[in-house]
């Protein structure tokens, strides 16, 4: 039985795009902070260099002993707006370069954490980092930034939500990649390891490491096996691919966690597609029977893929966190781009997706003069998905300056190909500009 289980592995990594997609070390910062933001800075960098120092190599020589593909090797750390101290600039641009240069200089791929929770309110120091993002975001290389605008215990922060309306438009304007490095959340979580929206909470301890799995090629091909099965049957055989694809993060990140002498924390059980061929979720949707994905049936069909990844998986690993479910990106996702191009999806159907997939509006690319309230509003549709139904949902959008629907926008790499998509041409200005706060649902009073 071992045997043949090492036999599959092997196969599902040659064959079906199985791999690790991050490795990633959180990083607590709360001991760097000085009361003097360069100073902190200077600290932040010390200790980055100092707990990640082997974080590369080691991944690389677990991929290389082992034949598992490592893909990413990342950094999260506390969010940089509480580390103002009593600093009265709130100037967090020294610190979000010395994140910059730490992860240059340890050769990992991406850092997160330049990020603020504003779900129940905005400091001075998180107002300040939010309008510093289009700045920050375009002169650093590899800073990812998130900001959490809401929660299902403390509403929605529609004066936030408001503010990172217009943050977005300048991100994009400045160059409309830099905007696939920031992250809106409702209910964000402490542990994630995927980017743009990974930070290191400040419930976790001083440093971990997190891994994240995917292999959505995986999953196709073993229903593609079973081509008439019920749809218990399809949820078996996603269960029993979740477990084997999990079980591999779980042993990655134990032995890398050993090696590095620091704690193993979670494994995320996400399916995350990428625009190669064969590794995409909007495949496995049409391997269920959708003729495209966005066909009636595909929320269903989503929601069945969603429970079933995280069924299996949960019984695969000690500890399972982040976002942990299908990510359902539009420009990562090879499939998902063919149907946005082919009009054969919108960006209401993909709204009404989000409410049973693992986050949200996920790398979509709209026109370039979207109203600054028009991105505003439809944060706070995805927001509100997440805040009633008690999950994580999240918006990533890309107003492309100077295109129009029907056009694509290149990024190259693991960010693909964005079709430019259709906004609702309605008026959202005076509902945005109310201010204050969405409050919490009832049900968030269970205590």
């Amino acid at each position: 039985m071992e045997t043949q289980q090492i036999k599959e592995t092997i196969e599902m990594i040659s064959e079906e795009n199985l791999d690790i997609r991050t490795i990633t070390m959180g990083i607590s910062l709360l001991d760097c902070v000085t009361g003097d933001l360069q100073t902190t800075a200077d600290h932040v960098y010390a200790k980055i260099m100092r707990k990640a120092a082997k974080l590369v190599p080691v991944a690389e020589a677990i991929s290389d002993e082992y034949g598992i593909p490592i893909v990413n090797k990342r950094i999260s750390v506390t969010p940089v707006s509480l580390l103002a101290g009593a600093d009265p600039t709130l100037d967090f641009r020294p610190v979000a370069k010395a994140m910059d240069r730490a992860a240059k200089d340890l050769g990992v791929d991406l850092i997160g954490g330049y990020s603020a929770l504003v779900q129940n309110g905005s400091t001075d120091a998180e107002v300040a980092l939010m309008k510093s993002l289009p700045e920050v975001l375009a002169t650093t290389e590899r800073v990812c930034a998130s900001v959490n605008i809401g929660s299902t215990r403390s509403g929605l922060n529609m004066d936030a939500v408001k503010l990172m309306g217009t943050v977005v438009k300048q991100v994009a304007a400045r160059k409309p990649q830099n905007a696939m490095k920031l992250v809106i959340f409702c209910n964000a979580v402490e542990d994630n390891p995927f980017m743009a929206g990974a930070f290191w909470g400040v419930s976790e301890g001083d440093v971990a490491i997190n891994t994240g799995v995917s292999g959505p090629g995986v999953v196709q091909r073993a229903l593609a096996a079973e081509p008439n099965t019920s749809f218990e049957g399809v949820c078996e055989t996603i269960k029993q691919t979740a477990f084997k694809v999990s079980r591999m993060g779980q042993f990655v990140g134990k032995v890398a966690a050993e090696r590095l002498k620091v704690p193993f924390n979670i494994v995320d059980l996400s399916l995350a597609p990428t625009p190669a061929q064969g590794d995409s979720v909007a495949q496995i949707l049409e391997t269920m029977g959708l003729s495209h994905v966005g066909t009636p049936g595909t929320t269903a069909a989503l929601a069945l893929l969603n429970d079933a990844v995280k069924k299996g998986g949960i019984m695969a690993a000690e500890r399972v966190g982040g976002l942990s479910g299908a990510f359902i990106p539009v420009s990562e996702d090879a499939n998902m781009i063919t149907a946005a191009a082919n009009g054969q999806i919108s960006l209401e159907k993909l709204e009404a997706m989000t409410a049973v997939c693992s986050v949200g509006l996920d790398m979509v690319a709209v026109p370039g003069d979207t109203p600054d309230t028009t991105i505003s509003g439809m944060i706070a549709d995805e927001a509100a998905i997440g805040m009633i139904n008690n999950k994580t949902t999240a918006v990533r959008l890309i107003p492309v300056p100077g295109k129009h629907v029907g056009e694509q926008v290149e990024f190259g790499g693991l960010f693909g190909t964005a079709p430019i998509m259709a906004v609702n041409d309605g008026d959202a200005t005076q509902f945005i500009n109310r201010g204050g706060r969405i409050p919490a649902p009832i049900h968030s009073f269970k205590n």
